[in-house]
């Protein structure tokens, strides 16, 4: 047999071939496995709602450390202020023990009893024993007082060192919240920045589509509620009717009219706009505010957030509130949503992050979120979680 010959190994230029086309092949697939589809205007609009809810459950709690922050300021300023107080009064007593000291060092310098024996005058000399037993009567009572001063000074320093170290923690806080927010309104801006004017035109338009498609449930709603209770209220008042005609004898001459006659309130009647008080005050500083810009973490006079326009709304009737829409939610009574009144504070999500004022006819006058203004909106719109009235 003859021998095999060997394949012959490939040349250079096949090799360059080869490695070009396996590079290009890995490329080719490499790019397909990272390529991702366009986000939709869907997409884009979910995640920018969903970015804005975070950032403004993060601004609530933002505000909550502010105004923590600001009670424990106010604390370290009464405690310091104390300490100084307290450093002033011990300075007086050291003052006070250094004389009665130096006047006790200078008559205690030689036996009482040889006193007595050397001097001319007995009589005087017992008058300035009396005075002598009166200085170290004193000495004890101030040493006495100065350990006690000593004691509650001490103590002040520690809870003002202790106050001083929340101060800190509560700031700490406060600029962890504050990247947060920032954090979440950038990525919001981001995805926004992304599409074009028409696309961002669009997501306007559902996003005031649905608002509108909300506030039509909910009217629709409250009208067929409203016509249930219009047609058990004229039950009502018929049956009162035949009640009383049964009732009449002839010897009266014009029945009284029942009191059935008189139609029972439809509990999801709205209320009529206040005409006075503090309804009336809370409301029509509420209306005044249409318009001017959402401020995340402000409470005016010339922006606000949800829970720092409904402050200043109630700060206008002379009401405070805290700062807060969860604490807000925490304040006075209350009420059903078929009993809301202008001027009550209504609330949204599971957490309450969310505050609005009442102004009647299923409407409240809001701050939304950033990049948004003030604005009247159905209360229907948001999950709705209760209604208080402070």
């Amino acid at each position: 047999m003859g021998k095999r010959r060997k394949p012959s190994p490939p040349s250079r230029a096949r090799l360059a071939v080869l490695t070009t086309a396996v590079a290009g092949s890995a490329v080719l697939a490499s790019g397909a496995a990272r390529a991702e589809p366009a986000p939709t205007l869907a997409s884009v609009k979910e995640q920018v709602d969903r970015l804005n809810e975070e950032a403004e459950q993060a601004i609530e709690r933002f505000n909550g450390f502010q105004e923590k922050q600001q009670k424990l300021q106010g604390e370290a300023n009464r405690i310091q202020e104390k300490v100084a107080r307290g450093q002033d009064a011990m300075n007086e007593l050291r003052t006070q023990l250094g004389v009665v000291g130096a006047e006790q060092y200078r008559n205690n310098g030689i036996d009482p009893g040889v006193q007595l024996m050397l001097d001319s005058d007995p009589a005087s000399y017992l008058g300035r024993a009396s005075v002598q037993d009166q200085v170290a009567g004193s000495w004890t009572s101030l040493l006495k007082r100065a350990q006690d001063e000593q004691r509650k000074l001490d103590q002040e320093r520690a809870e003002a060192t202790a106050t001083l170290a929340d101060l800190d923690a509560v700031g700490a806080s406060l600029n962890a919240q504050k990247n947060e927010i920032q954090g979440k309104l950038a990525q919001s801006e981001a995805l926004l920045n992304k599409l074009s004017a028409e696309e961002r035109a669009k997501i306007n338009a559902q996003e005031a589509a649905d608002k509108a498609k909300a506030a039509a449930q909910q009217a629709a709603a409250a009208e067929r509620a409203k016509a249930a209770e219009k047609e058990a209220a004229d039950k009502a008042k018929a049956a009162a009717k035949e009640t009383a005609g049964k009732a009449a004898t002839p010897q009266t001459a014009a029945p009284q009219p029942p009191a059935a006659n008189t139609p029972a309130p439809v509990a999801n009647t709205p209320a009529p706009p206040a005409t006075g008080g503090r309804a009336a005050a809370i409301v029509q500083f509420a209306y005044a505010q249409l318009g001017k810009p959402y401020g995340w973490s402000k409470t005016g006079p010339s922006s606000f957030d949800c829970s720092g326009l409904t402050g200043a709304a109630y700060r206008a009737a002379d009401v405070s509130l805290p700062r807060t829409s969860q604490e807000q939610w925490k304040v006075g009574t209350r009420i059903g949503r078929g009993d809301l009144q202008p001027g009550d504070l209504v609330f949204f999500y599971p957490d309450l992050h969310h505050v609005g004022v009442y102004i009647g006819d299923g409407k409240m006058i809001h701050a939304p979120r950033t990049g948004k203004n003030i604005e009247v909106l159905s209360i229907g719109v948001m999950p709705y979680m209760g209604a208080v009235r402070p």
